[in-house]
């Protein structure tokens, strides 16, 4: 496998990274040479995830966390930082969906998507951001999605969550450009994974989990004197 010699010093975090687009993203970054910490929720799925980069060729970390609890996220951080050192990379992929009317989702369910779409993007960055300024560079890079700009029937702690994450990026591009952190956030549409079953679509037609993390890959590629703060991105045909 080649990579690239300037990214053999990158560590990468990729949360949710055992499957789908965080493994894919996963995949990009350790193509390109850097080390990878996977975050799952459980350590199980983290391994194996870790196990199917590692077969691969690329070196990588599986450890679980539940990125909506600060002290489970602190432990994360820290192991990682304790195995592999300083992260320069982070990207909060980890997501959860439920899609009810807003007078229909339960409060435990509300706090779960919210906690673990958004809340716990700001408290994996809250860790990683002080590495990242010691450094004076970094990369943050919130998935979000196109439900964060568009609403739809069923979809309120989901888009609400999305749509915070997308307001957190912003805020926190601005507070950490001076440090040499570029922070960017990545709405994609429809993906084909496991997330949600997508009935009546064709898979054909829909986002690949590797779409997503091209653009990761081209936004940790960018010149250092700029960045991209945000991309949209659609399949070419709708599915």
């Amino acid at each position: 496998m080649q990579t690239n010699a300037a990214f053999s010093h990158e560590i990468a975090i990729v949360t949710g990274g055992s499957r789908g687009i965080g493994l894919a993203i996963a995949r990009s970054l350790g193509r390109l040479g850097a080390r990878v910490a996977l975050c799952a929720t459980t350590a199980q799925s983290a391994e194996r995830g870790a196990r199917t980069l590692e077969a691969e060729g690329i070196s990588a970390l599986g450890l679980a966390a539940d990125v909506g609890d600060a002290t489970s996220v602190r432990r994360f951080a820290a192991a990682v930082h304790q195995t592999l050192g300083d992260t320069s990379i982070l990207v909060n992929n980890a997501g959860v969906g439920v899609f009810h009317p807003a007078q229909e989702i339960e409060e435990a369910e509300w706090d779960r998507v919210l906690d673990t779409n958004l809340k716990g993007a700001w408290l994996m960055s809250r860790e990683i951001v002080p590495q990242m300024i010691r450094q004076k560079r970094g990369h943050i890079i919130h998935i979000a999605s196109l439900a964060g700009k568009n609403t739809f029937a069923g979809g309120a702690a989901y888009c609400a969550s999305k749509w915070g994450l997308r307001g957190l990026a912003g805020c926190m591009a601005e507070d950490l450009r001076g440090h040499g952190i570029r922070v960017s956030v990545v709405c994609p549409g429809t993906v084909h994974t496991e997330f949600s079953p997508h009935a009546g679509k064709d898979p054909n037609r829909m986002l690949q989990p590797s779409d997503v993390a091209h653009v990761v890959e081209m936004l940790v590629l960018q010149a250092p004197q700029s960045f991209v703060s945000e991309v949209d991105l659609r399949p070419t045909q709708k599915p």
